[in-house]
């Protein structure tokens, strides 16, 4: 009898399973916090080393990347009997041939469009009249709200240029990063296999050989695929601006169809880019700012159709790539590492997706209905 007496005056005894939990709430511990700050600050270091050391990392790991993606091209030629080393040095060399290509004939019409400079500013001022009315509603407006116009300003200007040399300076890699990409890249080729077995031999445990030998499997076969792919949907889309630029009366079509198709390995941005070059060409050389704009508006119509229907059905069989993770993977690495940054963004992605398939399974569980 006291027993029960002494239970019931008992406060964590007495309360029922539902009081009980809401007199203790959550609380985080202190090794949460300490775990999650080491992760950040491990992260904004990484990130931090990335970005002052980028001359050595971006050609690194860029000729790591694209040397992942071609060694399927160095496995097919080792069956019929060239060594993995000539293989290399003919998918680099072969690589480079195509680079150099794609370069000639987009800088022919650049260096061609250069010497025509003097030449637009009246052309243009003429073919842009049908926005005085608009700029100079413009102006009234800023009249209105205090602003006042600069004596002498004209309607249309010409836009500054002196943003080129620092982005040619910003684009163009030195010649030590170019020695030092094509250097990795024919290494890593010729002993790819070499490092496979090293690294696969490095866990003593037979599951987890396994492991890495289907997670460096998959991360080879959906790279070289995505290369492969891409490739192909790339020269169709240049083929198909290139006719598009020829019907429409565009100078140089198999240039700008060789730079729409470099362009569009950069996702989102390249094919922005290249509306707006052929949007500016179009207006330059036609007479009519509505025949300028034909070329642009036919290539917004294809670059629509490849990437909402084209790509997802062909690269999404292989890879369920979410668009907010493309679009943040793109942000991020283009900010980093630039325009070299925004093409690996994709083949990083990939590997990311790979790694977190194999090791971040996670198991079947049934959500509570909401």
């Amino acid at each position: 009898m006291r027993r029960e007496v002494r239970e019931s005056k008992d406060p964590a005894v007495a309360a029922p399973p539902d009081e009980r939990k809401e007199q203790r709430p959550p609380t985080i511990r202190r090794a949460d916090i300490v775990s999650f700050s080491l992760v950040a600050l491990l992260i904004i270091s990484v990130i931090a080393v990335l970005y002052v050391g980028r001359a050595f990392f971006l050609p690194t790991v860029t000729a790591v990347v694209i040397g992942t993606m071609l060694s399927p091209a160095a496995k097919f030629l080792e069956k019929y009997g060239i060594p993995r080393s000539v293989s290399a040095i003919l998918i680099v060399s072969a690589t480079f041939a195509g680079l150099a290509f794609m370069i000639a004939l987009i800088s022919a019409p650049v260096m061609e469009w250069s010497t025509r400079l003097p030449e637009l500013g009246p052309s243009l001022k003429d073919k842009f009249h049908v926005f005085d009315r608009p700029i100079a509603f413009w102006h009234q407006l800023q009249g209105l709200f205090g602003a006042t116009a600069v004596p002498g300003e004209s309607t249309f200007s010409l836009p500054k240029i002196e943003w080129v040399q620092p982005t040619l300076e910003f684009l163009s890699p030195t010649f030590t990063e170019i020695l030092l990409f094509f250097a990795v890249l024919v290494l890593f080729i010729a002993s790819w296999p070499d490092l496979r077995r090293a690294l696969i031999l490095n866990f003593t445990d037979r599951d987890e050989r396994l492991r890495v030998l289907r997670i460096l499997n998959e991360i080879e076969s959906n790279l070289g695929g995505y290369l492969l792919t891409v490739t192909l949907i790339n020269m169709g889309l240049g083929i198909a601006t290139g006719l598009i630029c020829a019907a429409t009366g565009m100078p140089n079509p198999a240039g700008l169809g060789a730079l729409a198709a470099t362009l569009n390995y950069i996702p989102i941005i390249g094919p922005i880019v290249m509306f707006v070059v052929l949007a500016a060409v179009g207006v330059i050389t036609s007479s009519t700012l509505t025949g300028g704009l034909a070329a642009a508006g036919g290539f917004a119509v294809v670059a629509f159709i490849e990437g909402h229907f084209v790509t997802p059905s062909i690269i999404g069989r292989r890879l369920a790539l979410n668009a907010l993770a493309v679009f943040i993977t793109l942000a991020f690495w283009t900010w980093l590492w630039g325009p070299m940054g925004a093409f690996l963004s994709s083949p990083i992605l990939i590997v990311g997706l790979v790694l977190k398939e194999h090791l971040m399974q996670v198991k079947d569980t049934q959500l509570p209905d909401q």
